[in-house]
């Protein structure tokens, strides 16, 4: 990480606005104080500077600041756009949606009453958690950012001197204090991610998919106890936590300072952070070094890898990939479909060894986006569709390679899905379906299932036979499993029809909680995003307005998926890359030479897989002319 990264203080706060955990780094504190000192006598008779407070924020001033702050946003996130409603000097006022994510405190010390500026602050919500960062910034940052947020006019027009987007680029610490914040979220929801590698059935082979749990395959000697982790949250709170919503996700649950304190202890000493990886890092901490760990003379220890594996070698790559699509079955739109993929490695290899092998399907005309660990290092792509690759692998499980390419051996699920109304309460379905139409071994599809949701109305029965598989539904969906999870089918075209009839409960006898949906009320009116002074936040003003009972045309939000009809597939395929792409394990070569086993494996997700109403309406981007 750059060193020119350095963090004042840091904050953690519950959806009360208490603050639960905080840690101030005094020695980048000072320097701080030096520059503003130096800033002050430079700048005599400038009214305008900002003058550094005589003490640091307490923990209960920072939460009493942060509290007015939702009040003038609107919420802990705000809006980050200027509406009637801003004020001068609140960060609505610059007109920028960053600005929900680096946010400024007007903290009013509690021993004299004045106000001063903290800024910038990396805002963070993590399930119900706030996590606020404060970076060491220059003075005349700060007072460039308090004209900004003063000027009549929003600062962001073409040609406009000190908008903010000059002003951030002059700050490389943001992208680091953004890194440091959100890695503490993982930390205290546990959510802690690694790439998924596939490894064959058997007993554990120890390593370092274990090095969470302490469990990294060093060369035997006592190891102490691990440094205590934070109980695991539910997965589906985890999972929609970020950024999405100011509405806490799970119930409040004890925050566990020690994993905190420990990793900050090692990760950012005095302030400075130097690697935020946090398998390295509890990994340090629980096995400590020995002699047996100094890197060969001859050779440069990479950051990544502070430990040098000991233990049974083995080499494994998993190609993991997620297809979108939209079909429309219309000539007037084309369908589209891409696949976003990565290859996920795992090098489980003694000493600093240098790991080269050919990657198929590299075709620079055909692959959209592509991106590497910087431990790799890749020639220049000359056009062909095999290229080296050699990296030097770090501890535990990385992502090697991204990339997002079209589809090249076919559609996995291709056909149509048709609605209409024959009356006010019941619709008429038909599907029409073709599975893995060309493919050939040794690829499979471990499941295959289609959801038909209704948002905005309560089903109570439903008529049909599918040709192949089951049908159920609830309150608001018809689920049809044509391939159950267990029962995989191999590389073979499958045709599937289902045509039947749903029947909704009539719109007057819905409740709001039992179809998710609110009745009445003026949709044209100006002012319903208002609450009294204060602005709702602006994705539940969206949801409210989403699950109102109204046509797609009348919603303020026309990409929206429950405003129009369709279906959604969900898959799961191995054995091959849709993408084309593919790694030749005879031809992997490790430097120095040695004899290693190497694995590979594929696996096939579906993303966002849609299949629109024919009959509907559907949203659609327009393609540029040729």
């Amino acid at each position: 990480m750059n060193s020119s990264c350095s963090i004042r203080a840091l904050w953690i706060l519950n959806n009360q606005d208490t603050v639960l955990f905080s840690r101030r780094f005094p020695v980048v504190e000072r320097r701080w104080n030096v520059a503003v000192n130096r800033a002050n006598k430079r700048c005599k008779g400038d009214q305008g500077f900002i003058v550094l407070p005589s003490s640091f924020p307490t923990d209960s001033e920072i939460a009493a600041a942060f509290t007015e702050r939702k009040k003038r946003e609107g919420s802990a996130l705000g809006y980050g756009i200027r509406a009637k409603q801003s004020v001068e000097g609140s960060d609505s006022w610059v007109d920028d949606p960053i600005m929900r994510h680096i946010v400024s405190l007007h903290v009013k010390k509690e021993e004299n009453g004045e106000d001063y500026t903290f800024w910038p602050l990396i805002l963070h919500a993590k399930v119900q958690y706030y996590i606020l960062v404060l970076p060491l910034v220059e003075p005349e940052h700060l007072k460039a950012y308090n004209t900004l947020c003063r000027r009549s006019d929003c600062g962001n027009g073409v040609g406009v001197d000190g908008n903010l987007s000059s002003l951030l680029l002059q700050l490389p610490c943001i992208t680091g204090a953004f890194m440091v914040a959100h890695v503490l979220g993982d930390i205290i929801t546990s959510d802690i991610p690694e790439p998924e590698v596939v490894v064959s059935a058997g007993p554990s082979v120890g390593g370092l998919l274990d090095s969470l749990t302490g469990s990294i395959g060093i060369s035997a000697r006592p190891k102490p106890v691990a440094p205590p982790v934070a109980a695991s949250t539910n997965s589906t709170a985890i999972g929609g936590g970020s950024l999405a919503s100011d509405a806490p996700k799970t119930g409040p649950r004890n925050l566990d300072k020690d994993a905190l304190r420990s990793f900050i202890s090692t990760a950012m000493p005095f302030g400075t952070p130097l690697d935020l990886n946090y398998s390295n890092i509890t990994a340090i901490r629980t096995n400590g070094f020995s002699p047996a760990d100094v890197a060969p003379v001859d050779s440069k220890q990479p950051a990544w890898k502070p430990y040098l594996y000991k233990g049974k070698q083995r080499l494994l790559f998993t190609i993991h990939e997620i297809v979108n699509a939209a079909m429309y079955d219309r000539d007037e739109i084309p369908d589209s479909i891409s696949v976003l993929g990565q290859v996920n490695c795992r090098a489980e290899l003694e000493g600093l060894p240098d790991v080269l092998f050919p990657l198929t399907g590299l075709d620079s005309k055909r692959i959209e986006i592509l991106s590497f660990h910087p431990c790799a290092q890749v020639p220049e792509q000359g056009g062909g569709d095999k290229q080296a690759v050699m990296f030097s692998p770090p501890l535990s499980n990385f992502v090697l390679l991204r990339y997002q390419a079209p589809c090249s051996i076919g559609v996995p699920v291709k056909g149509f899905y048709q609605l209409s109304m024959v009356s006010e309460n019941e619709g008429a379905f038909l599907f029409k379906l073709s599975l893995m139409e060309g493919y050939k071994a040794p690829l499979t599809m471990e499941f295959c299932t289609v959801n038909m949701p209704f948002p905005r109305r309560k089903v109570i029965s439903f008529e049909g036979t599918p040709s192949i598989g089951t049908v159920s539904y609830t309150k608001h969906s018809v689920e049809w499993k044509i391939i159950p999870s267990g029962r995989g089918v191999g590389a073979k075209s499958i045709e599937a029809t289902f045509p039947g009839t749903v029947k909704f409960a009539p719109w007057k006898g819905q409740s709001s909680d039992d179809s998710g949906s609110v009745q009445g009320g003026d949709e044209d009116s100006d002012t319903e995003i208002e609450q009294g002074n204060s602005m709702v936040n602006v994705e539940e003003y969206l949801v409210e307005k989403m699950n109102k009972h109204l046509p797609a045309v009348d919603l303020e939000e026309p990409f929206c998926w429950h405003a129009y009809n369709y279906a959604k597939v969900s898959f799961k395929m191995a054995g091959t890359s849709l993408a084309g792409m593919m790694i030749d394990t005879k031809s992997v070569n490790i430097f120095p030479s040695v004899k290693v086993p190497v694995e590979y494996s594929t696996q096939v997700h579906s993303g966002d897989y849609i299949l629109w109403n024919t009959l509907g309406k559907c949203p659609v981007a327009a393609t540029p002319a040729n």
